[in-house]
């Protein structure tokens, strides 16, 4: 059994000791369109993603009507949010075809109607927005369905992430913490990677990971080597659809180099300073061995001047015993570039 934290959405299992699960979040790239929609599961899908990630929203029953404009949006909240939010039935069809494509369907709700939406729909797991990260009541609503959680935190700081934590711990739901910077993009010197490491021994019972909204993969992968189990990343088809996400989101080609990339940093982490059998065979010509570097004659003192270190290293004695051999009597006479062995010593 598994040492260290990781759960299951539907047969995936997430965790360190698991290859990183990359989440392309679609989230409202498509604009309302199911088409598009339809078409980001395929393109994921062909990138070799095992998830997708939407945004379910039923407008009215998340906000009141504003004025209010995001900072990466020249428009209203309410008018995106309204354009890009998809019903029921759109839902339940970019499910079904999650289900036909063999790809995990997940989505962050923003009410509480909209989570016990994908209740209904039986989705494996919650993502719960950094938005969302310090709405206590939503979170217990959503808490209390007893599924896995990924919690974003981006805007939160660790007092108020661990009011959430506690709220879902309460409930037992399997969790997984996702360090975020909610700036789009997010500059490097703001993601803060070192924060994977924090979060790992202040919550060492839930899988870390990271919500990335730096442009391109170089955080993303570098968060793997931290120990980051989840990347999510927006993922779209076109930089230049409308909508204040596609510009900082990746294409289907970096989000294969992500899945494939990620994967091999996860494979390199192992800690180990043994000699592997594999490097036997370039042991032999790599290491160094004692040789006479002039003719040495039987009972002559072994010194700098007529032994030294050459490869390759499948003689008798290595360098590293070079000094082992210093000051003793050659019991032979010993030819110029001979490996030493012991035999060729008095006393070895």
């Amino acid at each position: 059994m598994s040492k260290k934290p990781y759960f299951k959405i539907d047969n995936r299992h997430v965790g360190e000791e698991y290859p990183p699960l990359i989440i392309p979040e679609i989230g409202i790239n498509h604009n309302g369109s199911l088409k598009k929609a339809l078409a980001m599961i395929d393109a994921a899908k062909k990138s070799h993603a095992e998830i997708v990630k939407f945004q379910t929203h039923i407008l009215e029953k998340e906000m009141i009507k504003t004025e209010i404009k995001p900072g990466n949006s020249k428009n209203k909240i309410w008018d995106i949010i309204k354009k890009a939010e998809l019903s029921f039935n759109e839902e339940k069809k970019t499910q079904n075809h999650c289900k036909k494509k063999k790809i995990i369907y997940m989505s962050t709700p923003f009410s509480r109607e909209a989570s016990d939406r994908l209740e209904e729909m039986n989705v494996p797991c919650f993502k719960i927005g950094s938005g969302e990260c310090n709405n206590l009541p939503l979170i217990e609503h959503i808490s209390r369905k007893k599924k896995p959680i990924i919690l974003s935190t981006g805007m939160n700081n660790l007092q108020s992430i661990k009011a959430t934590v506690k709220i879902i711990n309460k409930y037992d739901c399997p969790l997984a913490i996702l360090h975020c910077t909610s700036m789009y993009p997010t500059p490097y010197n703001k993601v803060r990677l070192g924060a994977i490491s924090q979060l790992k021994k202040i919550f060492p019972y839930a899988v870390i990971g990271l919500s990335d909204h730096s442009l391109g993969i170089a955080t993303s992968l570098g968060s793997v080597s931290l120990g980051a189990s989840i990347i999510e990343k927006h993922f779209t088809l076109n930089t230049k659809w409308s909508g204040p996400d596609n510009i900082i989101s990746i294409t289907p080609n970096i989000l294969k180099r992500l899945i494939t990339e990620s994967k091999s940093i996860w494979e390199s982490l192992e800690e180990d300073f043994s000699v592997l059998k594999e490097e036997k065979p370039v042991i032999n010509f790599a290491y160094a061995s004692v040789v006479a570097i002039k003719e040495i004659k039987k009972n002559e003192i072994f010194n700098h001047n007529n032994i030294w270190v050459k490869r390759p290293g499948n003689g008798k004695i290595l360098s590293k015993d070079f000094k082992k051999v210093l000051g003793k009597r050659a019991k032979r006479n010993i030819p110029i570039n001979k490996q030493i062995s012991p035999l060729d010593i008095y006393n070895y």
